[in-house]
């Protein structure tokens, strides 16, 4: 069955906190890498985020360069890619920058909570339900039949490990910042939990680039075939 190719998109710091405990958003790449990320979200059909995240940082997720959304538009693409959100407990709040900036949006649950998201959505966003669990090999096939195929995750930290405990991420970009966050209760780029990438399954190392003062390693977390 196809799926779209998954590529985890973090920045973080160099002790592996992807925001401190503040009430502010945690600025953790520089103007050159944000403008690395604004080239990959226009260059994905999808990006996808956790509910949690999207109540923490209230980000709008937007493809920022006019020039990119020209040129997606004369590939006769979408102006921005489709916006995912994956919640649990449907607790969405619909006035958020999300619903109300860039295109297409769709949110993923269970089944349980899509009749209580639809009522605090309304006509922001398609509503998918995804069985009696949040089922990320249901997205990601519900996606494919969409018409997805590359999809961008942007976190969190839950989200994260959720694609990796499963084995669903293709590509993993992580821009590492140089300073130390320290906080214990900060959120990590992922939490605890059993990886497919261990000891004893590697991943592979595809890139390690300076950009400014930040370093992006790409890795591939699948064996090659």
């Amino acid at each position: 069955m196809a799926v779209p190719y998954v590529l985890l998109s973090c920045a973080m710091s160099v002790d592996g906190y992807i925001d401190d405990t503040s009430g502010e958003r945690l600025l953790l790449s520089n103007a050159e890498d944000f403008d690395r990320v604004d080239a990959i979200r226009a260059a994905s059909d999808a990006i996808l985020i956790g509910a949690s995240t999207i109540r923490r940082d209230n980000p709008r997720l937007v493809v920022n360069s006019e020039e990119r959304r020209a040129a997606r538009v004369a590939q006769g693409l979408p102006e921005f890619p489709l916006k995912v959100t994956v919640t649990g407990t449907g607790d969405l709040d619909p006035g958020l920058k999300s619903w109300h900036h860039g295109g297409e949006k769709a949110v993923y649950c269970p089944d349980g909570v899509a009749a209580k998201v639809r009522e605090t959505l309304g006509d922001l966003a398609t509503v998918v339900g995804t069985g009696h669990t949040l089922d990320l090999p249901y997205v990601l096939a519900d996606l494919a039949g969409r018409g997805i195929g590359r999809l961008l995750v942007e976190g969190g930290s839950t989200i994260h490990a959720q694609f990796l405990t499963a084995g669903l991420a293709d590509e993993i970009h992580l821009a590492i910042a140089p300073f130390f966050v320290g906080q214990l209760d900060a959120p990590r780029f992922v939490g605890p939990g059993t990886f497919t990438n261990d000891l004893h399954h590697r991943m592979t190392l595809a890139e390690v680039r300076a950009i400014g003062d930040v370093a992006l390693l790409r890795y591939l977390p699948k064996a090659p075939v």
